[in-house]
């Protein structure tokens, strides 16, 4: 039965207690709306400084937990927190790991002893359990921080009574950061010599947890149908394609939600004014806040105000943006960017900013109250992304009647219907080809439509009007854990699928 389904959440970040990018989001909204389905569902994640420095209330739980690990026994303490909905969540600390001003490196790189911060809060998570006396039917994983706790579940705890019950899915948000170590760590992890061969975590002669999630856990799932098809392909699988391939079985796509209690401009207390799909009135004054914020002038509120949201990447589409940002410039219009990422588009769009200070503002920062303010406030959104495992502004801008213009990637595919001038169906415009020419002209098709207050009205009404809440995706992870315990058992202890470790 449904409710009788005690699942733990692992995820390295969670909103709003720890954010980099839309995993935190994912963490922070999908366990609300799978509890309100009846499901014990608790959320564990690393204590990192960026929490302990944020308005939460936490209490300590256990103190002094010992994990003999790395040759040595480690202690620490173990703290608890209330996710959003009431959902328990759990920080595991270690002021060596996770005391540090970022979570997973600096903008020089990765850090250093990734794989031991890690490996130490994969452990943690077992003992956990067993402190709480909760025995988790589900142990769902999150990207490859997390991917080692499926190979821990088949191996180190295979013939623990406490686990017996437990099996695993590992979601996939990014298939592009995979946790990739040198051979000479897999001692770190503490897993057996015998789980490091081309059918286990070894990947060209290095440890790949991401790949270790892939081939230990009971189901795999990523986060939009269109994206779990693409990464079995060479030119989206990073290298994981053939891996994915054979667990193609076992490989689901289920697409990820908006939170409404977050990002909804009738109630949404960061913008200049509320509004709703049967009263747009409170969107021109939100554009005018907007520009005030980026210092641009009014006579902008009676053009088309373009806007992105982004880590700063090639993945993003930043790179086809560069290319077209002259063009965009000699156009009658506005443009606003809000992001942080590489260093070559840092040095880019304030150059851009500089040049044209009456059409562009820019802000290289994470800033989540401008982040809803250009929501509610612009009237295009772009996302010209590469790939796309999911995307969750392309729905918040429907959600706040910003017109999203994206490239058919993944998650941006399967939510954006594009507009059809004949039929007068769609919710914005989508691009095929990863082209520069293509994007641009997608924008003029947009502008051209735009110019058309009518018919730009009702694409607004019709994209606001659009239902991607959590609710639908806490289903369809509920049927995934349900189709994880059935083939868990299918597969007998000690003799595990073809490829993975046999115990």
């Amino acid at each position: 039965m449904a409710e009788s389904l005690r699942v733990l959440l692992l995820s390295p970040e969670v909103f709003p207690f720890a954010k980099t990018g839309g995993l935190a989001d994912v963490a922070g909204s999908l366990p609300k709306s799978i509890k309100g389905l009846g499901c014990d569902i608790r959320v564990a994640m690393p204590y990192y400084r960026m929490t302990k420095k944020g308005d939460f209330q936490v209490k300590v739980i256990f103190e002094d937990v010992e994990i003999p690990l790395f040759g040595e026994v480690l202690n620490d303490s173990i703290f608890s927190a209330e996710a959003d909905g009431g959902v328990p969540l759990y920080l595991i600390n270690k002021d060596e790991f996770f005391d540090r001003e970022f979570l997973y490196g600096t903008s020089k790189g990765d850090y250093f002893d990734n794989m031991e911060r890690f490996v130490y809060f994969s452990r943690m998570a077992f003992i956990l359990c067993k402190m709480l006396d909760f025995q988790p039917h589900v142990f769902h994983c999150n990207d490859w921080q997390t991917a080692l706790i499926p190979a821990y579940l088949r191996t180190l705890y295979r013939k623990d009574p406490f686990f017996s019950g437990t099996f695993s899915v590992f979601t996939i948000h990014n298939i592009a950061y995979q946790g990739i170590f040198d051979e000479k760590k897999l001692g770190v992890t503490g897993l057996p010599m015998e789980v490091y061969h081309p059918g286990g975590m070894e990947y060209w002669g290095k440890i790949n947890l991401l790949k270790a999630g892939i081939v230990f856990s009971d189901v795999v799932n990523t986060v939009s149908h269109a994206y779990s098809r693409e990464i079995q392909t060479p030119e989206f699988g990073y290298g994981m394609e053939g891996v994915l391939r054979d667990r193609s079985n076992d490989l689901y796509g289920i697409l990820n939600g908006a939170d409404y209690g977050e990002w909804n401009p009738k109630t949404d207390p960061l913008i200049a004014a509320n509004y709703d799909e049967k009263d747009l009135s409170g969107k021109a004054k939100c554009k005018e806040d907007l520009l005030a914020e980026f210092n641009l002038p009014g006579s902008l509120k009676k053009l088309p105000l373009l806007a992105i949201i982004s880590r700063l990447a090639d993945q993003k589409g930043l790179d086809l943006l560069a290319e077209i940002m002259e063009d965009l410039m000699k156009m009658d219009l506005g443009f606003v960017l809000l992001g942080t990422g590489d260093e070559k588009y840092h040095k880019l769009f304030k150059s851009i900013a500089k040049e044209y200070p009456k059409k562009a503002g820019i802000k290289i920062a994470y800033d989540n109250t401008l982040a809803h303010k250009i929501e509610a406030g612009s009237d295009i959104f772009l996302m010209p992304s590469r790939y796309e495992p999911c995307g969750l502004n392309q729905m918040y801008s429907l959600k706040y009647g910003t017109v999203p213009l994206v490239r058919a990637a993944g998650g941006l595919d399967d939510t954006i219907q594009d507009y059809d001038p004949k039929t007068g169906e769609g919710t914005g415009f989508k691009f095929q080809s990863y082209d520069a020419r293509d994007f641009l002209d997608t924008v003029r098709r947009a502008l051209a439509v735009y110019r058309d207050g009518e018919t730009w009205k009702r694409l607004i009404i019709r994209g606001m009007k659009a239902d991607f809440s959590w609710q639908r995706a806490a289903k369809e992870y509920m049927d995934l854990y349900r189709r994880a315990r059935a083939k868990r058992k299918l597969i007998p202890v000690g003799k595990p699928r073809a490829g993975t470790f046999s115990g």
